[in-house]
């Protein structure tokens, strides 16, 4: 099924032609209209140079009228093999249609509401026969089912027209029109953005993401650099400052030949407040005692400290290097 970017936003145009793979632009004058377009035919020109295929509008009230309109653009300087020229279905249409085809050019005829209408742009030659699908369904009418006989009567009679699903205004119609095998459709910019989206998606490639870098990305290489340290003979109050610093719930203790002597948290500070009051913020460091802290060697992988952190209940584990503390490893650092 062809993909089209149904527009005349340039900016979502040219971001989404940036894809690679659409077919094409179909846009309308009422779409130009409300983007405020002055020079019609200057905004032509300038989505031709930007897009595969363009379709655009040929207008009258002949089929005389419509060919002229038709000509009259290419002679602004539009490749008749990568233009289509869109003529609303009327018997005069289907007639300019068969002229404009029988020049080469391609034709789309569209507001096509019946199975009649439809043969009739078949019969003609169009290269696209254009059903309105969301316009059809406000009317109340079942446009769905029409797309589906349009595709039957198209491939039953092994003509070359293309039926085109337009008017998509939901991401159902898009699973509407791949269910009825249909052969062309075309999506607004802000649809068609969200048609890879995928809850289901989305939490597979966080979990590839997250286990990819669990196992390839070193404990050295999460840690954000900071170490905060603080010596046997630190306040207890200046120590509760530099966690403040830090934004840590620790720091690490180390004697005057920087070795470890423990990790004090924001836990023991709310346990020695209770206990002692105050006045134990008058205190030493090393004034208290530690048990070993949890630690992992700075060349460990995430996957090793992530078995830790399950292994212990903690939420922050000492990073040493050669036995000497070089930060600190929060479990938030494992995402």
């Amino acid at each position: 099924m062809e993909l089209y970017l149904d527009s005349a936003d340039l900016k979502e145009i040219k971001t989404a032609f940036q894809l690679g793979f659409l077919e094409g632009l179909t846009t309308t004058p009422t779409f130009m209209h409300r983007e405020g377009v002055t020079d019609l035919d200057s905004m032509i020109v300038e989505l031709s140079k930007i897009v595969p295929i363009l379709q655009i509008e040929a207008l009258g009230d002949t089929a005389e009228d419509v060919v002229a309109d038709a000509e009259r653009q290419l002679a602004l300087g539009l490749d008749p093999a990568k233009t289509v020229f869109k003529i609303p279905v009327s018997l005069e249409g289907v007639r300019a249609c068969k002229m404009l085809r029988d020049r080469g050019m391609m034709v789309n005829v569209h507001l096509v509401y019946t199975i009649q209408q439809a043969y009739m742009a078949m019969c003609a030659g169009a290269t696209y026969i254009c059903v309105l699908a969301g316009r059809m369904q406000d009317q109340g009418y079942d446009a769905i089912k029409l797309i589906g006989d349009c595709v039957t009567m198209v491939d039953s009679y092994g003509a070359d027209s293309k039926v085109m699903f337009s008017s998509v205004r939901n991401v159902e119609h898009v699973r509407d029109a791949i269910n009825l095998g249909c052969h062309t459709i075309t999506v607004p910019w802000k649809l068609m953005k969200i048609l890879t989206e995928n809850n289901f998606t989305t939490i597979g490639t966080q979990q590839f993401i997250e286990h990819t870098r669990l196992i390839t990305v070193k404990v050295s290489e999460a840690i954000n650099g900071q170490n905060p340290l603080v010596t046997a003979d630190t306040l207890l109050a200046d120590a509760i400052v530099k966690m403040t610093e830090f934004g840590f719930g620790c720091v690490t203790v180390v004697s005057a030949d920087g070795k470890v002597k423990g990790v004090f948290t924001d836990g023991d500070l709310r346990r020695k407040l209770s206990g002692e009051g105050r006045d134990v913020l008058s205190k030493k460091m090393g004034d208290f005692e530690y048990n070993m802290p949890v630690s992992i060697d700075a060349d460990a992988l995430l996957d090793a400290a992530a078995a830790l952190f399950k292994k212990t209940s903690v939420d922050t584990i000492l990073v040493t290097d050669g036995g000497k503390p070089i930060g600190m490893l929060d479990i938030q650092d494992l995402k």
